[in-house]
């Protein structure tokens, strides 16, 4: 799916009109195509199913070293950001921790951040960004081990509706063997 910027150049032409201003104006005119292309960033995401994005990042290699079934790879404080579905409103101070067992594959670091990235680029709610990276993680590395964490701010939340302008919302998103083994939790929440 594309994202179709002049149909949003044209609702964003009548936000302004609804808002009751002229969208004719000096520092508005040029406002909807600026935001058609912010939309076009910051929503890249929506252009790929988790399938493409997996198949997109899968930069793996064999491991070079004898693992241990204990073996954990850690990344922590993936600053992203996304937009809540339910009000369009920014979720911002995005911190996501990924961790995963490796299964005879490493990734890429780089490519863990990568794919928390472009997860993000999508209208979502937390609690399935954290789903969407453990299912594209899982696709890559062929591990079944995963965990996600997020800690994030809500606009939504923060600068509007109740402004409770401290609130953080924490998620956990945990597959395989994180789901039951405590000495595994305890590890990724250093």
């Amino acid at each position: 799916m594309a994202i179709d910027t002049k149909a949003i150049e044209e609702h964003i032409r009548g936000i302004i009109v609804a808002l009751g201003d002229n969208p004719d104006r000096e520092g508005l005119k040029e406002t909807p195509e600026r935001v058609a292309k912010m939309y076009e960033e910051v929503f890249e995401g929506m252009n790929y199913s988790n399938d493409e994005i997996a198949v997109m990042f899968d930069k793996t290699f064999s491991e070079d070293f004898r693992s241990v079934s204990n073996d954990v790879v850690v990344v922590k404080d993936i600053e992203v950001f996304s937009y809540c579905e339910h009000h369009m409103a920014l979720m911002y101070d995005m911190k996501v921790s990924v961790a995963y067992i490796p299964k005879g594959r490493v990734v890429g670091l780089s490519k863990i951040a990568r794919i928390c990235d472009m997860a993000a680029k999508r209208l979502q709610l937390q609690e399935r960004l954290g789903n969407d990276i453990a299912e594209i993680i899982s696709k890559v590395t062929g591990s079944e081990d995963i965990a996600v964490m997020i800690e994030g701010c809500h606009s939504c939340m923060t600068a509007r509706g109740i402004k409770k302008n401290a609130s953080k919302t924490y998620t956990e998103t945990l597959r395989g063997r994180f789901e039951n083994e405590a000495m595994l939790q305890m590890r990724i929440r250093r």
